[in-house]
């Protein structure tokens, strides 16, 4: 089970954290992924982290602002997002993979329900 929390309503520029809390698996042994879905599109990749922590990849939109990490002792992968642009409004999902760290979001298995953000200018 993945939980998403630290969404919110923000201004334009802000900064937010989500977390993502892992149960029920090895934790260690995925990589995790965030996506986002704004009203109207299709959901699309955001960042991933690899298994260790070592390697992540971004999306172009989201690079340089926003920073993926996991703590594998607390079973938590983040989001931290940083100079917020109203475009970055959007439910935000995690999602973890056995398959390796890829920004395909078919392979991803578990999903959590989802966090809202909200950026306003």
């Amino acid at each position: 089970q993945l939980v998403e929390s630290g969404g919110g309503s923000v201004q334009t520029g802000a900064s937010l954290r989500l977390s993502c809390a892992a149960s029920g698996r090895t934790f260690s042994s995925y990589s995790m992924g965030w996506f986002r879905q704004a009203p109207g599109k299709e959901r699309e990749f955001v960042a991933v982290i690899n298994w260790s922590g070592v390697w992540t990849y971004y999306a172009d939109s989201v690079k340089e602002r926003f920073n993926i990490s996991r703590d594998n002792d607390k079973n938590t992968v983040y989001l931290q997002m940083d100079s917020l642009k109203p475009e970055d409004t959007a439910v935000y999902y995690c999602a973890s993979s056995s398959w390796g760290a890829d920004p395909n979001e078919r392979n991803y298995a578990d999903w959590g329900q989802g966090t809202q953000i909200t950026v306003s200018s």
